[in-house]
């Protein structure tokens, strides 16, 4: 809910806001690059579509995004640049199912940004061995597990070199037993300086990766703070009610 009443601007990222606590949020985005920001709150709350406008899957209504110095709107050239900057996981994989592993992983950086089909290729290969899933470039998505097809989905995003990955709740989908297949990949590219921005109710993963946490709730940001103070000291009452019906 970005009502706009006042653009706050930091650098190359600004979103007018009234909401001192989104404000608060942009105004230090500058110091979460290469770090992990971790999105929690109800459902309904607003986090899926908060990271769908940053890249122009959803419209804002208000205000103004503006993103390595480009303004989100609807012109669609300006949204294709900022895209290639931006990789995305969805809750579900969105493979080509016609296409093996490998293929999926070449078609962004061959279609998109139009590199040969030899270097797409040995970027593809550099990925999934990045998500340790090699051995599975010459299969179909169906032929893999559903944690194997998530990996693809980050190794594919990964092979257009992107500066900041977003990732919507991307174990949501899975049996539990696979859950920790993704989370350690993710972890490992935390680890490696990614910006990332993760909608996720993973506890475990929040308090082991994320720098900062981000709690929304109603289309608004309530609350953020580190880890340590987000778990063991919330601020605002919705965050502490959140918190004891997750945790319990």
């Amino acid at each position: 809910k970005f009502p706009s009443h006042q653009a706050y601007k930091k650098e190359d990222f600004y979103v007018s806001s009234s909401n001192q606590e989104a404000y608060d949020f942009i105004n230090s985005w500058p110091k979460w690059v290469k770090r992990t920001v971790n999105i929690f709150g109800p459902s309904g709350s607003g986090k899926s579509t908060l990271i769908r406008c940053l890249n122009r899957l959803e419209a804002h209504q208000e205000g103004t995004i503006h993103v390595s110095g480009i303004e989100l709107h609807e012109r669609m050239k300006d949204i294709d640049v900022v895209r290639q900057d931006i990789g995305m996981v969805f809750q579900s994989f969105n493979l080509f199912p016609h296409l093996t592993v490998l293929e999926n992983c070449m078609a962004g950086p061959n279609w998109v940004r139009g590199i040969e089909k030899n270097e797409a290729k040995e970027r593809a290969i550099a990925m999934l061995e990045q998500v340790k899933i090699p051995e599975q470039a010459d299969k179909y998505p169906e032929q893999l597990s559903g944690a194997q097809q998530q990996r693809v989905a980050i190794a594919r995003s990964l092979c257009m070199q992107p500066k900041v990955m977003l990732f919507d709740e991307p174990t949501s989908a899975l049996d539990p037993e696979m859950v920790a297949e993704v989370l350690d990949t993710m972890i490992e590219l935390a680890k490696s300086g990614m910006t990332m921005i993760c909608v996720t109710h993973e506890m475990g993963f929040a308090r082991q990766v994320a720098d900062r946490i981000v709690f929304m709730a109603d289309g608004e940001i309530v609350e953020q703070n580190s880890p340590e103070e987000f778990f063991n000291n919330p601020q605002h009452e919705r965050t502490k009610v959140f918190l004891d019906q997750i945790l319990e």
